[in-house]
């Protein structure tokens, strides 16, 4: 795809900004929740004076040009002002996850050469004081809960305003900006080094495409608004917030996730940045809430309303009167409500990180929530391919954005160049070289080109089963479809070298109440959930759907329950929430044998089929 624009490579990430600053300084950029729950405006001048101010507390300090400093926080407003502010100091930011253990911090502080971290809470605060203490380079860390901020400005306030201004138009486009450290399935987290080129080249491209295949509209223009919840230690919605900042649209944030309804309902947002993961639970409690009787099957009939009507957009004829009558039906009972459930006013959601699943895709497109599913890595700055409203296809990851490019290697790979792929890893040549080779960045993942030159994701190279019958098999398929089972959390497909495919599966907590309630069964622990007839009889129907989508030899005959979920905090989770499939094919290969071995119904597994 060309790129939209000529972008100037003196540009650095705070001079989008201090462009609008220039035009626009008296405009609401943010708001910020308040503790009763309302949302008070940011202006963009006010969150220069907010960036400014810890900005001078950093130089003040002895922070040198080009410094690393760390982040250890949830996303917050807060955020957003440091990572401005280690921009505008001429420093380089590096986020740590909020989840990171000690462990992982230390490593990144370390690679990183950490000279100084803010932590938000008394947690983070151990966590970064117990890395300081076995790190020299480390001199400070700065609080958040304990008036850090405050304290910079202070401590600032003999700073010229001339020298801020000269740190921060010193940075050109080639500046290293941040280093992002991959949250890592394997091994140890590569730190991806992204400069502010990369950021500026993606965003102007971004928010000055006036092409057909634009997403301007849903991102950048004047009355756009979304509200992060997604780490923004994670390149994603790290990406979305300077192209917000950048551009029109008006930012919010929610740390917690256990507050996200409320705070969706009355910041009332028109696009959201997603996973697939909490798309899928939306779904799945909508349909948990609906009970029995009329009322769940009133909700599964709109359902499929949604799904053969969003479907029938994509022909020629389009929906039939009968369809369309359905729709207007199941809008005023069903989707109306699910609408205000996340807002009211919520036209998009950029969904990325893993496949949604072409049912989901259709389900939300046809209550009026256009998914624009993409594809993206750190190295690329986030997104690099992305569905455009005026051209989708659900099932794919979209086109390339402008400045961007998209090949097939001949075993399936996909190779990728473009504005914003990336140059190296931090002081890891070795993995730079395997990675960036003959001009393209190997991303490991597998996929294809259809003919009108949209990408579909088909799996992970390293996770391509091959049966001992010699079958390919891409997990993936099986995986989202098998998750979408309401009581299912996690499904990570087997079968490497073995006769049949099998699949560990681990139980959703939150959604085993309901369900119990629902099916008419008494409340009980997940332990006992784990060998309950009803259970497994409902998983095993899911298993049969599932396999419907793939040939016998790809199909999934037996599967075990596994004790617990996987989540970031027993380490079987990365923070951007996808399964380290390698631990934990590790740590259960005693479950895995058992699905292969001569006793498989022990109230572990049992055959499927």
């Amino acid at each position: 795809m060309p790129a939209s624009v000529a972008v100037d490579p003196g540009l650095s990430i705070i001079d989008l900004f201090q462009r609008r600053l220039e035009t626009e300084p008296g405009v609401t950029l943010f708001e910020v929740q308040q503790a009763d729950g309302s949302w008070s405006p940011v202006t963009v001048q006010q969150f220069y004076h907010d960036v400014a101010e810890v900005a001078k507390g950093l130089i003040a300090l002895g922070v040198q040009t080009g410094d690393k400093i760390a982040i250890m926080s949830r996303t917050s407003y807060q955020w957003a002002v440091l990572d401005y502010a280690i921009w505008s100091a001429g420093a380089v930011s590096v986020p740590i996850y909020e989840t990171s253990s000690v462990e992982q911090a230390e490593w990144i502080c370390s690679d990183a050469a950490i000279s100084g971290a803010f932590a938000e809470t008394p947690a983070h605060g151990l966590i970064l004081e117990a890395v300081r203490g076995n790190l020299p380079g480390l001199r400070q860390v700065w609080q958040l809960n304990q008036g850090a901020i405050a304290a910079l400005a202070e401590v600032g306030a003999s700073v010229a305003d001339a020298e801020l201004a000269r740190r921060w138009r010193g940075i050109v486009g080639k500046d290293l900006a941040t280093i992002i450290y991959t949250s890592g399935t394997t091994g140890r987290p590569k730190g991806t080094e992204l400069t502010h080129g990369h950021f500026v080249r993606l965003t102007d491209n971004t928010q000055f495409d006036e092409s057909e295949t634009s997403v301007v509209d849903v991102i950048a223009r004047e009355g756009c608004r979304t509200i992060l919840f997604l780490p923004l230690a994670h390149v994603f919605a790290r990406f979305i917030q300077v192209v917000g900042i950048s551009s029109k649209s008006v930012i919010g944030h929610c740390p917690d996730v256990k507050n996200l309804v409320p705070a969706l309902a009355s910041f009332r947002p028109t696009y959201l940045l997603a996973v697939p993961r909490v798309l899928e639970k939306v779904y799945n409690a909508a349909e948990q809430k609906a009970g029995s009787g009329l009322k769940l099957k009133i909700f599964r009939w709109s359902a499929k309303v949604a799904i053969v009507y969003s479907r029938a957009l994509d022909t020629k004829r389009g929906p039939s009167w009968w369809l369309k009558r359905q729709h207007s039906i199941a809008n005023k009972l069903v989707y109306g409500s699910l609408r205000d459930a996340i807002g009211g006013q919520v036209k998009y959601a950029v969904s990325g990180g893993a496949p949604l699943g072409e049912r989901l895709g259709h389900f939300y497109r046809g209550i009026g929530l256009t998914v624009l599913e993409g594809y993206g890595l750190t190295e690329t700055t986030a997104p690099i391919t992305v569905n455009r409203p005026s051209r989708q296809k659900i099932g794919s990851v979209g086109l390339p954005f402008p400045g961007c490019a998209v090949q097939i290697a001949p075993d399936g790979e996909i190779l990728l160049q473009g504005v914003n792929v990336f140059d190296q890893y931090h002081d890891n040549p070795e993995a730079t070289a395997e990675a960036l080779r003959g001009g393209w960045f190997h991303t490991g993942d597998m996929g294809y080109l259809d003919p009108d030159k949209y990408l579909f994701i088909t799996g992970r190279k390293k996770e391509i089963l091959v049966t001992a019958g010699g079958k390919n098999v891409a997990p993936a398929l099986l995986e989202d479809r098998l998750r979408g089972h309401p009581l299912v959390s996690q499904v990570v497909v087997v079968g490497d070298g073995r006769p049949f495919i099998g699949a560990l599966v681990t139980l959703d907590e939150e959604m085993l109440p309901g369900w119990l309630a629902n099916h008419g069964k008494p409340p009980m622990p997940l332990a006992d959930a784990r060998t309950d007839p009803d259970v497994w009889a409902s998983l095993e129907r899911a298993v049969e759907r599932t396999n419907q989508a793939v040939s016998r030899a790809e199909s999934i005959r037996k599967f075990a329950i596994l004790e617990g979920d996987f989540t970031e905090l027993n380490g079987y989770l990365t923070p951007s929430l996808k399964v380290k499939r390698s631990k934990v094919l590790r740590d259960f290969a005693a479950q895995i044998d058992q699905l292969y071995g001569t006793d498989a119904k022990n109230g572990h597994s049992m055959p499927t089929v």
